[in-house]
């Protein structure tokens, strides 16, 4: 029980700080950074949804959203914001259903078996959870090098070369954290649910063994004159 409770603490602890992370990630506006640091005077950094430039003096920061979202945008960015809020939503279910499954909630506490089911559920959605992460944040980071890579090989300047900052960072952290805890859930939480439910079956059939000898007992040492004696009291009260 001892280390049942373990796990769950320590993947309820990665599931809270792993949703925290996509989330931030994902709001966030500092997905590129620009890499020429030494020449500007300003810190430039792009987000899924704005753009925002930090003077280096007097940190004054100035944002700009993009167009709508129904607005042509690229590839890259469309993508990334679907798969990042699809990681966002199943994350924050997992976890909720990882709270519910605690035994140290007062919800369902005479049903442990369902409680493990549910935790087996969180984490089962929280591996699900850093599949888009994981692959949204690691594709545009690989794009972002691409691009400059390819701009540095072909020495073509452009004012502003980017790279990807710590809002991917996050993502990808995030990301490995849900299948950290969605392993610890799932794997580990199985072990103890087959554990939990063979005992629970012996118990069981422990108890109807014992009930069914209790009754053949009384059955066999019932005496024969209580019998007789009831019947005939049966006999007299019909008279």
């Amino acid at each position: 029980a001892g280390m049942r409770f373990f796990l769950q603490y320590v993947g309820c602890f990665f599931a809270f700080f792993s949703t925290g992370f996509l989330i931030a990630s994902t709001w966030t506006d500092c997905w590129m950074v620009n890499a020429d640091d030494s020449l500007e005077v300003s810190t430039k950094c792009r987000g899924l949804w704005w753009e925002c430039v930090t003077n280096v003096f007097d940190g004054i920061q100035t944002c700009d959203e993009y167009d709508s979202i129904f607005a042509e945008h690229p590839v890259k960015l469309v993508l990334t914001r679907a798969m990042m809020i699809t990681a966002d939503i199943l994350a924050g279910f997992g976890f909720l259903f990882l709270v519910l499954g605690l035994d140290c909630v007062k919800f369902l506490p005479d049903e442990p078996l369902i409680k493990l089911r549910i935790c087996l559920v969180s984490g089962v959605t929280l591996l699900i959870a850093g599949l888009p992460g994981i692959t949204g944040s690691v594709w545009y980071a690989i794009d972002v090098y691409v691009e400059r890579s390819s701009l540095v090989f072909h020495n073509v300047f452009l004012g502003i070369q980017y790279k990807f900052g710590w809002s991917c960072w996050l993502g990808m952290a995030g990301s490995l954290g849900c299948f950290l805890s969605g392993s610890l859930l799932t794997c580990c939480m199985y072990l103890f649910r087959e554990t939990s439910s063979g005992r629970l079956q012996s118990a069981y059939s422990w108890r109807k063994g014992y009930s069914s000898a209790g009754t053949i007992v009384t059955n066999i040492h019932l005496p024969s004159s209580q019998t007789a004696t009831a019947k005939m009291y049966a006999v007299d009260t019909r008279v």
